[in-house]
């Protein structure tokens, strides 16, 4: 097993880490060849205590591509945990290959080993393509893992409460909009209804919305369809966002509020638990001039850490649950200091969790002996 590869080997292709990271305490590369590990660490900020983000494993066309979506993703996290009101800074991480390929026991623990070496400085979790059966072989090698499985006395599967405090984000988003904090008589279009957005569909039906999904797994959408039969289905994501829709709910990957479809878009409101919704810089003012109200992803989809987190105290999920409610007044705030201060959404909500950042952050600066 080979360390941390020296920055000069950072890529060949002509990314410069330092300067796409410039924000960011610490970038590992990891790579182990007998398993075929490669992985990257992101530490965004430890300025409200350790990072804590899920780890992604997933097939990047690019080692560059996988270096800017963990750069993204880290930064995300230090702003869903902040604004959370965790004590936890945001890192993430990716592990580039297909699941379905690659993934061993002896890669996650081989992984796990290099998570162990930071001593603490990140926590991991589940993301896209890992989940609580694979955190149980990461922690067999590392002490520094959360979103374990029940039987070995962790939270379990995280999206249960991204879906729960999504589902809040929405309420607040309804409220805000039609004065109401219900979705019964709405049209929601949820885009992706695998982990996350299959628990949404369940919480919009027992709310009375009338709902229309798509997935490019068609076993999901065949698996809501039988759970739920008044469910709506249609074959593509550009057909669901050109659909006479209330709310348009990004669950899947990132990029989904685009230019492209922003031009079809008939949602009034866009809450959805996928991260990075924003497809560029300035998309976000373009949602507001059209009318639509943006609850911003990383403050409405905040439960599943909000989950995994409650696990380093000895996982509750009733506690765990209460606090992902509190995402429903949290939504409210941000929307509130958008509309006070002029500005969108977005930029309300990057200004409370950076104003957190700054303000609690600071107290580490007091020494204490």
């Amino acid at each position: 097993m080979s360390g941390p590869l020296a920055p000069t080997e950072l890529t060949s292709s002509g990314v410069d880490v330092f300067e796409l990271g410039s924000e960011h305490e610490q970038v590992v590369f990891c790579n182990d060849r007998a398993t075929g590990l490669r992985a990257i660490v992101a530490i965004h900020s430890t300025a409200l205590g350790p990072a804590l983000g899920g780890t992604r494993f997933y097939p990047y066309a690019s080692t560059d591509d996988a270096i800017v979506d963990v750069l993204n993703l880290s930064r995300g996290m230090s702003y869903k945990n902040a604004l959370a009101g965790l004590d936890l800074g945001g890192g993430k991480a990716v592990i580039i290959g297909d699941p379905a390929e690659l993934k061993t026991e002896a890669l996650l623990r081989a992984y796990g080993r290099f998570v162990q070496s930071l001593n603490g400085r990140y926590f991991t979790a589940c993301d896209v393509g890992t989940f609580s059966e694979d955190m149980d072989h990461i922690a067999r090698e590392c002490d520094f893992v959360t979103g374990r499985t029940v039987a070995h006395g962790g939270a379990g599967d995280s999206s249960v409460l991204t879906a729960y405090g999504t589902f809040q984000g929405m309420r607040a988003a309804a409220e805000q909009l039609w004065g109401e904090p219900t979705l019964a008589g709405r049209t929601v279009g949820v885009a992706g209804v695998g982990k996350v957005g299959r628990h949404l569909v369940r919480h919009l039906i027992e709310d009375g919305a009338t709902v229309v999904v798509t997935d490019v797994h068609a076993p999901s959408v065949e698996a809501i369809r039988e759970q739920f039969p008044q469910v709506t289905a249609v074959a593509t994501t550009e057909e669901l966002v050109a659909s006479d829709i209330d709310v348009y709910a990004p669950c899947a990957m990132g990029g989904a509020i685009s230019d492209e479809v922003l031009e079809v878009l008939r949602a009034k409101i866009i809450c959805g638990a996928a991260n990075n919704q924003l497809a560029h810089p300035g998309i976000e003012k373009q949602v507001e001039e059209r009318g639509i109200l943006y609850a911003p992803d990383y403050c409405v989809n905040s439960g599943g850490v909000i989950q995994v987190a409650d696990e380093l105290e000895g996982f509750s999920f009733e506690r765990a649950q209460q606090r992902a409610s509190g995402i429903f007044e949290t939504t409210r705030k941000v929307f509130e200091l958008a509309k006070a201060d002029g500005v969108t959404t977005a930029e309300a909500a990057d200004r409370l969790a950076e104003r957190r950042m700054r303000e609690v952050g600071r107290l580490r600066g007091i020494h204490l002996t």
